[in-house]
């Protein structure tokens, strides 16, 4: 990687900063700004103002009087440090919302931008809600719009597609590449600053050193130490997720990853019956049902899995649909060294259980089968999606690349669809070495209402995605069917395990093979919305049942 210039010298030279590579053209140059929204009369809504009120509130107040005054004191520099993540977060999916949020005098259409971070409905394939927009960009803000998949392809940059980075276009129109650490450098310089203050204050050493090393990672643009250290933090009450993070937001090649942060309290009672689960990650893997090579890599167990009440999200982590379960790093040479982390939201999972899914599953699951719908069901099937996420294998089978390489913006929809069904698969291993104790009936049938509830999130996302694939397969397979005059679905419980398995198979065989062309025709195939589908959850629109929830937060929600 080439030297960077001095940093006052990146400013003056290139505004935004970064040094543009030797393929760039005339260093006096100046990049090509992304076009801003300009300050404008409200702009005309485009949807009804029903769909301004799909998120339920829901209160993020945990419980933190067991916390000391200092404990208190970090957790609230911890969120001073997430708004950041949201300011930079904005920037990256749309530019600077001064202009857009300033022309709104709407509360409800301005809460709806907001948590849209612009005027794309992120549960409605992105579509614009706001006149006066054009469809969002693939590649939001980290690539020129008018860049085509060919130029980047073309470009002979090495370090092009690193995810810790924007590209942008010269005057010339030659591409070049800015690092984070230097196109958000004031920002990054300010969470730096925070998380060290953070540190001073934590009474875990290991999450002090975490939260160190964290902040020197913002400024290096090198997180793999830092991930590392995450992974032995296991002491601390308060944790902290947080940085360049996933790369959903990155519709165009699935590399840029979005600046996020959750700010957590851990829930000691629930983790601790959680936490035998990754020891038995080798057992798990053996048990794949697919060939010997695509289980050929040894999955780490020096891993854990904890429960969790969150006190903020921020950034990406509150776009849209809210997260209810983590599993980090990322990075697969962490995850084969140590394993992952897998953290467990209990007290938003909890709120989607209650005024989402139940009420989905009161709507459409066959009465006779609507027992089967348990919050333990709920709850385990999101943990066993996230330690799937662990298990197949992160290298192609002919160890040329990584499968998130080898599959690009195709990768996340695969993956997540993966960890759905492994995790489905793993209960039912489980339950036979009887180390687990749930009817595997309540999981097959929370999982379909599942589906229900998540699909309305949007098809066209990794998570919409993953979870047409899994109803079309199932349904192809006979797993479930539809009553045509009640409108409800039922399971075959024997096939539904059948489709399963073979659903495994494939999606574990379309990662080891890494055949691009292949994975999209799959995705082609599997990942559309049937029309009767659309019906049923029109349904769950006009009966008033919420998509997802909308978190009320902050230090003074908290009572910090």
């Amino acid at each position: 990687m080439r030297k960077l210039l001095p940093a006052f010298l990146i400013i003056f030279l290139f505004g935004c900063g970064g040094e543009p590579p030797a393929d760039a053209g005339n260093e006096t140059e100046t990049p090509v700004q992304a076009q801003q929204a300009t300050e404008s009369p409200a702009p005309e809504l485009l949807i009804d103002r029903e769909r301004l009120s799909i998120y339920h509130p829901v209160e993020l107040k945990p419980d933190l009087s067991g916390l000391s005054t200092g404990q208190l004191e970090m957790v609230g520099l911890l969120i001073d440090a997430s708004e950041i993540m949201e300011d930079l977060f904005w920037r990256q999916s749309f530019g600077d919302p001064a202009p857009l949020l300033a022309s709104i005098d709407d509360a409800e259409v301005r809460a709806f931008v907001e948590i849209n971070y612009g005027p794309w409905d992120r549960l409605n394939g992105n579509q614009p809600f706001l006149a006066g927009f054009d469809d969002k960009p693939a590649g939001a803000q980290f690539y020129p719009e008018d860049m085509t998949r060919e130029e980047f392809e073309a470009w002979s940059n090495p370090d092009k597609r690193n995810p810790y980075s924007v590209v942008r276009r010269l005057e010339s129109g030659n591409l070049f590449l800015v690092p984070y650490s230097t196109a958000f450098r004031e920002e990054l310089m300010q969470a730096s600053k925070l998380l060290r203050e953070a540190s001073d204050l934590a009474e875990s050493e290991a999450f002090a050193a975490y939260l160190r090393l964290r902040a020197s990672a913002l400024m290096s643009g090198d997180y793999r130490e830092s991930d590392m250290a995450w992974m032995d933090v296991r002491d601390n009450d308060i944790e902290l997720v947080y940085g360049p993070i996933e790369s959903y937001e990155d519709q165009l090649f699935g590399t840029r990853t979005a600046f996020e942060a959750f700010v957590l309290l851990k829930d000691r009672e629930w983790s601790q019956r959680l936490e035998k689960y990754a020891g038995l990650l080798p057992a798990l893997q053996r048990g794949l049902p697919v060939a010997d090579q695509y289980k050929a890599e040894e999955p780490g167990t020096d891993a854990d899995l904890n429960a969790y009440d969150a006190i903020y999200y921020a950034g990406d982590a509150n776009a849209g649909a809210k997260t209810i379960a983590i599993n980090l790093p990322n990075d697969e040479t962490v995850q084969l060294e140590k394993g992952t982390r897998r953290l467990q939201l209990k007290n938003t999972m909890r709120a989607k259980f209650d005024h989402i899914l139940v009420p989905i599953a009161d709507l459409l699951i066959d009465e006779p089968q609507q027992q089967h719908i348990t919050f333990d069901a709920f709850f385990a099937n999101v943990m066993f999606h996230e330690v799937a996420h662990g298990l197949g294998i992160k290298f192609t089978v002919d160890g040329e690349q990584s499968v998130r390489e080898a599959l690009a913006e195709h990768q996340s929809a695969i993956e997540e669809g993966k960890a759905d069904i492994l995790g489905l698969h793993m209960i039912g291993q489980l339950i036979e070495m009887q180390e687990w104790d749930g009817d595997l009936y309540d999981h097959h049938v929370t999982f379909l209402a599942g589906i229900f509830r998540s699909v309305r999130f949007g098809a066209s996302s990794a998570h919409g995605k993953a979870n047409m694939v899994a109803f079309n397969w199932f349904l192809e397979q006979g797993a479930f069917e539809r009553n045509e005059e009640t409108g409800r679905y039922s399971i075959d419980f024997e096939a539904f395990g059948s489709a399963v398995d073979s659903l495994s198979n494939r999606l574990l065989t379309l990662q080891g093979d890494g055949d691009y062309a292949a994975t999209g025709a799959f995705l082609e195939q599997y990942a559309q919305m049937p029309e009767v589908l659309e019906q049923d959850l029109a349904r769950a629109g006009q009966a008033g049942i919420p998509v997802d929830i909308r978190l009320i937060q902050g230090k003074g929600v908290a009572g910090l």
